[in-house]
């Protein structure tokens, strides 16, 4: 089984949704990418801050990818933040479609300050029903 979280910049929501599934230690493939990575700004760090209160801020990658450098059919699940993120999705493997779940998680990096928490909550609240589900 191998799983794949796409967002924008690979800075926060996929890779903290890798890191919380990784560290359930299910035996599966789990990745991260954006569909425009912020390969500049690297990591959030507020993603590591999060992490790290759960014990889990090793299972963080240590920098964002781009869906361009993933084998997008190889994978069995593809989850995307936005249905943005699942168009950008399809224009390079239409044949991903059955495999792509759509969140609706929105960007903390455009929300005022204070939310990032909340969207912390909701990633692993959606985490927790993926692993159940798996």
């Amino acid at each position: 089984m191998k799983v794949l979280f796409v967002c924008s910049g690979n800075a926060f929501r996929s890779p903290v949704a890798e890191a919380l599934l990784r560290m359930q230690n299910l035996g599966i493939e789990v990745d991260s990418a954006g569909t425009n990575p912020a390969v500049p700004d690297g990591i959030a760090g507020s993603a590591r801050k999060y992490l790290a209160k759960l014990g889990a801020e090793q299972y963080l990658k240590g920098f964002p990818e781009g869906i361009d450098s993933k084998q997008l059919d190889k994978y069995d699940i593809i989850v995307a933040m936005k249905s943005r993120h699942k168009e950008a999705i399809l224009s390079k493997c239409p044949e991903c479609a059955d495999k792509i779940v759509v969140w609706n998680i929105e960007d903390p990096y455009f929300l005022p300050r204070g939310h990032t928490e909340r969207i912390f909550n909701q990633i692993r609240a959606k985490v927790a029903r993926l692993t159940s589900s798996l």
